[in-house]
């Protein structure tokens, strides 16, 4: 599973000469709450009430990246389509979830290019 670190407002400036340890350590913890993105990279395909979702502007049908901000999920193609998908609530996100291991990025645009969401790979599917 992928995380940002892309948060709704500023983080609390910790005082000057506070150790350099604990403000590394306090940077590198992850988003969390209501305002935290997260991004699920997603080989699959994806179906609602048996129609597959299909990228309105390559026609892929597979390998997605799923964005989640609050109640919103938004589906990403490889070619950098984007559209906000309301049959995917955040239950559903929260559920397709399987694996422990979290990568943090400073922003969504960081995880997007590091996974190949950007456009670069447009037209591929990896897996």
């Amino acid at each position: 599973m992928l995380r940002t670190t892309d948060p709704t407002t500023e983080p609390p400036v910790l005082p000057d000469g506070t150790d350099p340890l604990l403000r590394l350590e306090y940077e590198m913890q992850p988003a969390t709450g209501p305002g935290a993105t997260r991004c699920l990279s997603h080989p699959h395909e994806l179906a609602f009430g048996g129609i597959p979702a299909t990228c309105t502007a390559c026609r892929a049908r597979r390998d997605w990246m799923l964005i989640n901000r609050g109640r919103n999920v938004w589906i990403r193609c490889r070619c950098s389509n984007q559209w906000l998908e309301p049959e995917i609530s955040r239950a559903d996100f929260d559920a397709l979830i399987d694996s422990p291991d979290v990568t943090n990025y400073p922003s969504v645009e960081r995880c997007l290019a590091a996974h190949g969401f950007d456009g670069a790979l447009a037209g591929t599917y990896l897996e």
